[in-house]
């Protein structure tokens, strides 16, 4: 039997949908398993977790995370953020980080050799602008790329738009990853809900129930923001913004799914344009589905 000071804090789970995970520092961390799919199925938990920003976990919580089976983190923050921010604690560990920004930023090399890329996502890489570094964060106001109606969405079609490698790269961690994988980025909305709603979808989720998922973050909002606000990197930027304009709103992410659909036919067949193949979505649906 441990003694008291040895007792390891195990994670608690709501098992629930949404499956939050309570964390010391951590306040928007879920597993998407429990997702209902469309063939009357579910996301297998244990697979696919998403958060907010890693950067000041506990000893508590790396544990935890490990308890978890976490083997790959899916960084979607910005260059700039990383390098302002500095390596988190898991860094310390043997999980595997992929660093893939959502964000075009303008880095001298960056960008020249587009070799690797389809034709579909080299055309991007030409048309779409450059943020110099201090615009590399999520609330800044930068004329997204991509029109919709809703202004949110524009700012998620906007990333396929300007960073197709990164949504690529970034899907594929997930579906390679040899345990859980973890997507995040600084509050574990808007690029994470990007990402794992296109994973969500291509596992064959249920369209309403991806939507819950992202939605599910306003649950949290305030706790959201007032760890952002702790943070140099983010305090100016979010200090004068109100709370209502961090809700996560279902209709945005309807939208968006909506826009896809009518514009490519669907989320499979939008990614296909820019490199994305069958292979891809049998090991991602293989790794989400089981």
């Amino acid at each position: 039997m441990l003694a008291a000071a040895e007792t390891v804090r195990r994670p608690t789970y709501d098992d629930r949908v949404p499956r939050w995970i309570d964390m010391d520092q951590l306040v928007n961390l879920r597993d998407v398993g429990g997702t209902p799919t469309t063939d009357g199925g579910e996301i297998v938990p244990g697979r696919l977790l998403r958060s907010d920003n890693l950067q000041d976990l506990t000893p508590a919580d790396v544990d935890a995370l490990l308890q978890l089976g976490v083997t790959d983190v899916v960084d979607l923050r910005s260059d700039y953020e990383v390098e302002m921010e500095g390596p988190g604690p898991l860094s310390r560990t043997d999980v595997v980080h992929h660093q893939h920004s959502f964000f075009r930023e303008w880095r001298e090399g960056v960008g020249e050799d587009k070799t690797s890329e389809s034709p579909e996502a080299a055309q991007a890489v030409e048309e779409r602008p450059e943020a110099v570094p201090d615009e590399a964060l999520p609330w800044v106001d930068l004329e997204p790329s991509v029109e919709a109606e809703n202004r949110v969405t524009s700012v998620y079609l906007s990333y396929l738009h300007d960073r197709p490698d990164s949504v690529l790269a970034g899907l594929r961690a997930v579906a390679d990853a040899d345990g859980a994988a973890l997507v995040h980025c600084a509050a574990g909305k808007d690029r994470t809900g990007t990402l794992v709603a296109l994973a969500l979808t291509l596992a064959g989720a249920e369209r309403e129930a991806v939507v819950a998922d992202y939605a599910a973050s306003s649950e949290r909002a305030q706790q959201i923001l007032d760890r952002l606000l702790a943070s140099d990197t983010y305090n100016a930027n979010l200090r004068d913004r109100p709370l209502s304009s961090h809700l996560s709103h279902p209709e945005t992410m309807r939208a968006f799914l909506e826009h896809v659909e009518d514009a490519y036919g669907g989320v499979e067949p939008m990614l296909a344009r820019i490199g994305w193949t069958p292979e891809d979505t049998a090991r991602l649906r293989a790794k989400l589905r089981g």
